[in-house]
This record gives C-alpha cells, structure tokens and sequence, in this order.
C-alpha cells in the first residue's frame, strides 16, 4: 500500500498528461490521478514516455515488457554497428624488398576488411639519425597498395617510431 501512496504522491506534482491507451489510441489529455486509476483498472502500469513535453506525454502500458523490448531494439542496434578495428604493421628502416611487398600484402588485408591499419616503423640506436629512410619505406608501401585507402595520419615521429594510419577507403 506504502508503493502506490507514493505513486499518488508523485502524481500530484503534474496535474494534467497527455494519455495514450495501451493499443496505441490517443486520449487526450487527461488529469494524472484519472490517468493512474485508468491503468489500475486495466491492471498494468502508466510509464511516462515524454517528460520533457507540455504536458508530459504518458502511456499506458506493461513496464516489463517495455522495458524487454527497449533492451531487444538495443542489441539488434549493436549488431548492426560495425566496429571498426585498429591493426598495426611492425617494420624496420632496413626493410628487404620481399619482406616490405609481404607485410604491404597484410595491409591491404587488413584493409580489404575493413580495418584501419597503423603502420609502424621503428628506430633502433643509430638508426634514429636516418629517420628519412623510414619515410621512404612508407612511401613506398602507399606506393604499392593498390587498394583503396584514406591516409588518416601522414607519416610522423613518435619518439622511436614513425607511423602513419590508414583506413578503408572507396577510390584511391
């Protein structure tokens, strides 16, 4: 008894809602205390649906089941939603030829898929001095896609790496 005292209780602070039948069938607007004895008759409850209305629009209707049904359209959403993952393709400056046309064939996989990819070189000791060799070897695997890709990120320093993104695209 103390749940539907507090139920009246709330009722009270709007005065008047817009109601909606539980088939769907506008009934206008009516005060907040009818509204609940109307869904107590009916035995299922009143869930506001559009508080930020004037006056708020309410609908009569089971909680339960509605709330089943939100959760259900949710995770149909997320099914649909492609989720778009980051691969990275490791290299060093000193790259052989058959070793860089092996990983370019990785990123254009990865691309094919739909993937972003973060290509990747690193410097190791002396090899920091010559960090345009690694921008060349960069170059050359754009040069050797023949994938449609977005260059996300140019090729750019990050303390011992150079690394550059790229991302599915339409045309080249």
């Amino acid at each position: 008894m103390a749940k539907q005292e507090l139920r009246t209780n709330e009722a009270i602070r709007v005065r008047e809602v817009r109601l909606v039948g539980s088939d769907g069938q506008q009934l206008g607007i009516v005060p907040t205390l009818e509204a609940l004895k109307m869904a107590q008759d009916q035995g299922i409850d009143l869930v506001e649906v559009a508080p930020q209305a004037k006056p708020p629009v309410c609908k009569i209707l089971d909680y339960g089941k509605f709330k089943f049904e939100q959760e259900k359209n949710n995770r149909e959403s997320r099914k649909k939603q492609k989720l778009l993952k980051l691969k990275e393709v490791r290299m060093q400056p000193k790259i052989e030829i058959h070793d860089l046309e092996f990983k370019t064939k990785h990123v254009k996989e990865f691309l094919e898929a739909g993937s972003k990819v973060k290509v990747t070189i690193r410097f190791r000791g002396r090899e920091l001095a010559h960090t345009e060799l690694g921008k060349v070897v960069l170059d050359r695997i754009l040069d050797m896609l023949d994938t449609p890709y977005v260059l996300d990120k140019r090729p750019a320093m990050e303390g011992r790496f150079m690394s550059m993104i790229l991302s599915p695209g339409t045309k080249k």
